[in-house]
């Protein structure tokens, strides 16, 4: 599916970003309009542009929030922290002062459309090996008018190899909202503000952050049934939710959006059968200068490349590409006990094929999903086919609870 774009990473990140018009985090004339006026393939162009339609909204946001007006406040907010979001995400060194600029103003205006919600979205820090993990708990009941009388199922829910945690309300709060479910989201090391601010790479062994807020939930008996307690990982959180739950029993069940069974074949699988020799020679020389020769001329492995090295804390594609064969669950999908749904999309080139793998080594009650092309929902984690992602995902819930 190829909007405005040719290139394939910006098409794909502009229909991210229209997604999220189903539930106000985007309207489409704000993005088509700002995709036309951007350079294809150039990165530069790509932040100029989204940061003038940001700051535009943001504007519109501050004016309505003086004159009173706070729905139409929220709203504008909502819009600005995602467009803000959109134009940091394409700055590729880590020491650019515009990654913080950009990414800090969108976390501000998150912060105050979160304040307008009712009951408002709630801020939390979760103990994490002497530091914290920044997240937000989003709950169906107010304080005062408790309607359900006793604890909710809750669905925690984390992103992969890009996401940011506000960008997780329009893609799993704000759905799990409407169905009855409180939600907490939160970002680990690799991630948002873990790795732009504090610097934590990521981890392979995610049940040692997942744990944590496990221990989280539970300390809010009052709001969060311990016994229905369920955990979604978006694009690479696929594989760190699945990592999870094969060592975390207290989750009752299980969401891989998308299925990652092996993260160095999905990072291969596009490789040439000589590179792929090199990798197994250890022949890091050859390796890198192949890797940088390409990212010079394809967005797309730039991007991986470098956002890979920045949040995985590697110094080279050789060791980006070497680390990434810690991340698979080969050897221990059989101890995943709880139901787990396994969600493919059609024609997602991120992990071709690897959803199935999953789906097959499991030994628990499983579910797969395959969205198709004939649905609109065929690109990576369906974007732009909300609506149906939802269905299938919470209507599952609901069965399984």
């Amino acid at each position: 599916m190829k909007i405005v774009f040719q290139d394939p990473t910006f098409s794909l990140q502009l229909l991210r970003t229209i997604g999220e018009t189903y539930y106000k985090g985007a309207d489409i004339g704000e993005c088509l309009s700002t995709a036309y006026r951007i350079k294809e393939g150039d990165f530069e162009s790509w932040h100029e542009e989204w940061l003038k339609t940001a700051k535009r909204i943001h504007k519109y946001a501050d004016e309505s929030l003086a004159s009173g007006h706070k729905v139409s406040a929220r709203e504008a907010y909502l819009r600005a922290s995602n467009y803000y979001r959109v134009a940091e995400f394409l700055l590729m060194d880590p020491e650019d002062p515009r990654i913080q600029a950009t990414w800090g103003v969108s976390k501000e205006c998150f912060s105050k459309a979160a304040g307008l919600f009712s009951p408002p979205f709630e801020s939390i820090e979760i103990p994490y090996e002497g530091t914290r993990l920044p997240g937000y708990f989003y709950k169906v009941d107010d304080d005062n008018n408790n309607s359900s009388g006793s604890p909710r199922p809750t669905l925690i829910v984390h992103g992969g190899f890009d996401s940011t945690v506000e960008e997780l309300y329009t893609s799993a709060a704000a759905p799990a909202l409407e169905r009855g479910y409180n939600c907490l989201t939160f970002e680990g090391p690799g991630q948002g503000g873990v790795i732009r601010k504090q610097k934590i790479p990521f981890r392979y062994d995610w049940e040692k952050v997942v744990t944590p807020v496990v221990d989280y939930a539970l300390s809010r008996p009052e709001e969060i049934d311990p016994k229905r307690i369920a955990l979604m990982g978006i694009s690479m959180g696929g594989y760190l939710a699945a990592r999870a739950v094969a060592f975390e029993h207290r989750i009752a069940a299980c969401i891989l959006n998308d299925g990652v069974f092996d993260g160095y074949e999905a990072f291969a699988s596009g490789f040439s059968k000589s590179l792929q020799t090199a990798i197994d020679n250890g022949n890091s020389e050859s390796v890198n200068t192949f890797l940088n020769n390409l990212s010079e001329s394809d967005p797309n492995i730039r991007f991986n490349m470098e956002h890979g090295m920045w949040t995985a804390g590697a110094h080279t594609p050789f060791e980006l590409v070497q680390g990434s064969k810690d991340y698979s669950i080969k050897n221990i999908a059989q101890n995943i006990k709880c139901p787990a749904l396994v969600l493919e999309a059609e024609k997602d080139d991120s992990f071709p094929g690897q959803p199935k793998k999953v789906f097959d080594a499991l030994t628990c009650p499983k579910k797969h999903v395959l969205f198709t092309k004939e649905e609109g929902a065929e690109e990576h984690c369906q974007c732009g086919a909300s609506a149906l992602s939802n269905q299938r995902i919470f209507d599952w819930l609901d069965d399984t609870f």
